[in-house]
């Protein structure tokens, strides 16, 4: 046996065992990512489920009367539910076109040079903590939702003036805040469209608008729904920020009125609840968490279907 074939034996012997350590650490990592998953999902179920059989399901679920602290307390989070549930789809209602619009403006359209400045700016913007954008919505927005407020209900003596903070500040604060993880990750999307795609339509004499909503698009169409789902996970998850701007106080959502969100409900009162009221704020946490799984496992299936039928 010569030296070099030696080396080489050597070589692959050693090659084997740093991959079979790699394989090691990859395996223990995805146990325990598993394991965070498992442990987080039994603690919810397990810390949320005594209070619905204390109050009763329907009573929680169904119920439109929060009162916790009265002598016969009300436990009732329907317009809660409702509150996030609309909050969260305006949001994304207004932030994923304008999200998706500014990656297809900086990946395909902008100069280069313009792009540069237009993609820190975006960085930046995730980086801002989201108390910042509670505090500019408060000494900004609120202002005006008031004035218009006021010309709204102009002279009205059954409208329960909020100073601004409504439904409609919060949902504007939430679009502000998931433009950048839906701007970021939709652009890395349309950047890892094939070239040739875009090549081929243009010698077929498609213009460029209809390249990028015919072929690039449509290309990108995981990549954009992945931003999607992760905007969604922002704007449900979501709770200092809100609570400054919505005026947290539990009514049906319309525009107007002062709304609580769910993440807001937890902030607002975990800190002095005990007993049975701790319990439904535990409650609370349980529904919030099934809402984020049921939208991402929903997302997560229409977007399977859409490859499967391409």
């Amino acid at each position: 046996m010569t030296q070099e074939t030696f080396s080489v034996r050597s070589h692959h012997g050693s090659k084997s065992t740093v991959e079979r350590a790699a394989e090691a650490i990859f395996t223990a990592c995805g146990f325990f990512a598993v394991l965070a998953v498992a442990s987080i999902t039994l603690y919810m179920i397990f810390s949320g489920t005594p209070a619905l059989f204390k109050v009763g399901i329907l009573d929680i679920l169904f119920g439109t009367l929060w009162q916790p602290a009265a002598a016969t307390p009300s436990f009732g989070i329907l317009y809660v539910i409702l509150t996030s549930i609309v909050g969260t789809f305006l949001a994304i209602l207004i932030g994923v076109p304008v999200g998706v619009m500014t990656a297809v403006f900086l990946a395909e359209v902008a100069p280069k040079k313009l792009a540069n400045v237009v993609r820190p700016a975006v960085e930046l913007l995730a980086g801002i903590p989201s108390v910042i954008y509670g505090l500019l919505g408060i000494l900004i927005l609120n202002p005006l939702m008031y004035k218009m407020e006021l010309a709204v209900f102009k002279g009205s003596s059954t409208h329960q003036y909020t100073g601004g903070a409504n439904l409609i500040s919060a949902v504007l604060v939430l679009a502000l805040m998931i433009l950048p993880t839906v701007i970021n990750i939709s652009e890395s999307a349309l950047r890892a469209v094939p070239g040739h795609l875009k090549s081929a339509s243009l010698a077929l004499g498609a213009t460029k608008i209809q390249t990028i909503f015919q072929v690039i698009l449509p290309a990108a169409k995981s990549g954009i729904i992945t931003a999607v789902v992760l905007g969604t996970g922002r704007a449900i998850g979501e709770a200092m920020a809100i609570t400054l701007v919505s005026g947290s106080s539990v009514n049906f959502p319309l525009p107007f009125n002062s709304v609580r969100f769910l993440t807001t409900a937890i902030v607002a009162e975990m800190g002095y609840a005990s007993g049975l009221h701790r319990e439904v704020l535990f409650t609370i946490g349980l529904v919030l968490f099934a809402f984020i799984m049921i939208i991402n496992i929903g997302l997560n299936s229409i977007l399977k279907k859409g490859e499967k039928t391409k």
